[in-house]
């Protein structure tokens, strides 16, 4: 299995539309929560999601949840952190599918550079 790769330009992640995560309250704790839904704009997009780029106005502060590293897949989603990789690309195929499709560039790029 390849290790995990994050491709630019997709923001798959960023949607944040509730009814398309219905495991939330499964995951994140109640301040968690709290954040996530204070996030979630009224299109279903993050509110700092830079459609027109595609990139994080606040990746360097984003929170713990957006993140993917071994202390997070642990500690937020109760995953081993060995998995984290296939966890990663198991995750990202669902929501790249989920947003913009089986057969989208973002998920041919994703592919290439993930499987």
């Amino acid at each position: 299995m390849k290790t995990w790769q994050c491709v630019k330009q997709c923001g798959a992640c960023c949607y944040l539309a509730p009814a398309e995560r219905p495991f939330l309250e499964e995951y994140l704790d109640p301040d968690q929560l709290a954040l996530y839904h204070a996030l979630v704009g009224a299109d279903g997009w993050c509110v700092h999601y830079q459609k027109v780029d595609r990139t994080c106005g606040i990746y360097e502060t984003r929170p713990e949840f957006c993140r993917v590293n071994t202390t997070v897949v642990q500690e937020v989603y109760g995953e081993d952190p060995q998995d984290l990789d296939r966890w990663a690309i198991h995750c990202c195929t669902d929501h790249i599918d989920s947003v913009y499709g089986p057969e989208s560039p973002e998920m041919l790029r994703f592919k290439q550079a993930n499987l």
